[in-house]
């Protein structure tokens, strides 16, 4: 018999009988594993299912639900006896049972018109659109599953909470008995900075997350082909926090910007490799974290151009100004960056009153970009920057053979 490692969440998410039922949760609570996992006993246990998770856009599908069903399919000789081919190409898993599970993102309600399914799971849903949602449950036959960090209240909220056929889970790092200890403090670890933070991403509430650092940033679809490179940026990490890099580029008065690194446990050799393998030259002049001298030693004798960035008492202010002289465009697939900058605000003290200093916390990229500020932008720019608005961004399956952890 095999057992499966699950959660509270899937337990909650297996035996739903609402239509609807929807996951609002803090960050690393489980939920997406948990649905996931909820999906592909759907998918085994009876025939000819269609199945079909939506996302914002595929590179954000690939950097979380994809992955975490690989993951799933991987770890489990059951589903993969059941498992008949994994399309990577169109993202569809197929069983031998003639069922599929779909990976997809949809351009507008149009788009969302095509197909019909038995289960739905839109993923991180406040990144997805009420028409394309409401084209795809008008097609979906059995029962929708939504996801969600609840940042501030949205269509979710308005639309379907509290009408009949919904079900709502609400959930935490808490319930999530897989996550370590460090990265347990690190979530908690908001109180003491920002609240409504906290509220948010410790405990699942609906928060309202005013007073971003960052406003002037967008979304690319790729970096043009006459743009500038000035520099990467690169922020060391290794247990509890990521190692970041990105690249940026400048061109016909903005920023571009690509994300390149984003991983935990790397040492200094690793993170050489895996700069080369995303493509950076070692010609490229490299602005890291000055704190960090034995590492940008380190990474200087392994060929690369490293330069400390060049802090003062009052760089992280005077970066931040830097950085808003100029529209940001993001990359699309610079998922890690994206989410950092839905999350990258002011402090507020007690009283709620706003402070002028960022809350240190998930940062890892943004970090590395104001580092090419302070060193390769002049704070006394003298030339015009463009005005700018940003673009609203046949083996059976037995079920009775998994035992469920406790």
């Amino acid at each position: 018999m095999e057992t499966i490692e699950a959660s509270i969440l899937f337990k909650q998410n297996y035996s739903a009988v609402n239509p609807i039922v929807i996951n609002q949760g803090g960050t690393s609570s489980g939920k997406t594993y948990a649905i996931l996992q909820v999906l592909f006993f759907l998918a085994c246990e009876n025939e000819k299912q269609v199945i079909t998770v939506a996302g914002q856009d595929i590179p954000n599908l690939k950097a979380g639900a994809l992955r975490d069903a690989q993951n799933i399919c991987s770890s489990s000789a059951v589903l993969q006896g059941s498992l008949k081919n994994f399309n990577k190409t169109d993202r569809v898993f197929e069983f031998h049972n003639g069922s599929l599970i779909e990976f997809k993102s949809y351009d507008d309600a149009q788009d969302a018109k095509s197909g019909k399914r038995d289960y739905l799971f839109v993923n991180e849903a406040n990144g997805v659109q009420w028409t394309v949602y409401n084209e795809l449950a008008l097609r979906t036959r059995q029962r929708i599953f939504i996801d969600f960090n609840p940042n501030t209240a949205f269509w979710v909220h308005d639309n379907l909470m509290g009408q009949p056929g919904v079900q709502l889970i609400i959930s935490d790092h808490r319930h999530n008995p897989f996550l370590l200890a460090p990265q347990r403090h690190k979530i908690e670890s908001l109180k003491n900075s920002d609240l409504e933070l906290w509220r948010v991403y410790a405990r699942g509430l609906t928060g309202k997350i005013s007073g971003l650092v960052l406003n002037n940033w967008g979304i690319c679809e790729a970096i043009p082909t006459e743009a500038r490179p000035l520099a990467a940026g690169l922020d060391f990490g290794f247990t509890n926090d990521e190692t970041g890099c990105i690249l940026v580029y400048k061109q016909g008065g903005m920023l571009w910007v690509d994300e390149l690194l984003y991983e935990t446990g790397l040492t200094n050799p690793d993170i050489s490799q895996k700069l080369t393998k995303a493509g950076l030259s070692k010609h490229t002049e490299i602005i890291a974290d000055s704190a960090e001298p034995k590492s940008i030693e380190e990474l200087h004798r392994l060929g690369w151009r490293v330069t400390g960035a060049k802090k003062g008492p009052d760089s992280v202010k005077n970066s931040i100004d830097i950085l808003k002289r100029y529209p940001i465009n993001i990359t699309r697939r610079s998922i890690n960056l994206r989410e950092e900058l839905g999350r990258y605000k002011w402090k507020t003290d007690r009283a709620g009153r706003v402070l002028n200093e960022p809350v240190d916390s998930w940062n890892h990229l943004i970090d590395p970009l104001r580092y090419i500020a302070l060193n390769k932008l002049n704070i006394h720019n003298g030339g015009r920057v463009r005005s700018w608005v940003p673009k609203p961004p046949a083996p059976t399956f037995d079920f009775a053979s998994f035992n469920l952890l406790k």
